[in-house]
């Protein structure tokens, strides 16, 4: 999880989620900044703008038993999602998978905003292996990014 730490921006999703496919031309560019408190856990602060406003979420991924492997506590009983790092090389992107349920999503993330194509190439192998399809593929817009966000439009 040390090698995941610093800045990224997300820049491709896959999932079979509806409210996703119905908001899907509101996108907006969003970054994440990964830190490691302890050397095991990932807290996770995701910038991204809504109504115009810049918005700070903050997430912990907590390590699983499996290396590579951390799991989200939602709120209320089962809701756990896993959230596993399928493939990265540290320095330019990452492929990170979330599973809750039976519901699952694919996210493609790049040290910059733009990756290359043998990137997307395999973001794309790895969205068709878990049984999602192009038409639930989303690519991020590659500007309008916002770093930080007001004490008042933090959601922990």
């Amino acid at each position: 999880s040390l090698q995941l730490a610093g800045k990224w921006f997300l820049v491709g999703m896959a999932s079979s989620c509806r409210d996703l496919a119905e908001q899907s031309h509101r996108l907006q560019a969003t970054t994440v900044t990964v830190t490691v408190p302890d050397g095991h856990s990932m807290d996770i602060s995701t910038f991204r703008k809504l109504e115009g406003m810049c918005w700070e979420i903050r997430q912990r991924y907590h390590p699983a038993q499996t290396p590579g492997h951390f799991f989200l506590k939602g709120r209320g009983y089962g809701n756990k999602v896993d959230v596993v790092v399928a493939e990265t090389d540290h320095s330019s992107y990452a492929i990170l998978c979330y599973q809750k349920g039976q519901s699952i999503s694919v996210k493609l993330y790049g040290r910059s905003s733009q990756v290359s194509n043998a990137v997307v190439e395999k973001f794309e192998q790895r969205v068709r292996a878990v049984g999602l399809s192009e038409d639930v593929t989303y690519y991020f817009p590659i500007y309008g990014f916002c770093d930080s966000a007001d004490e008042f439009h933090i959601l922990d």
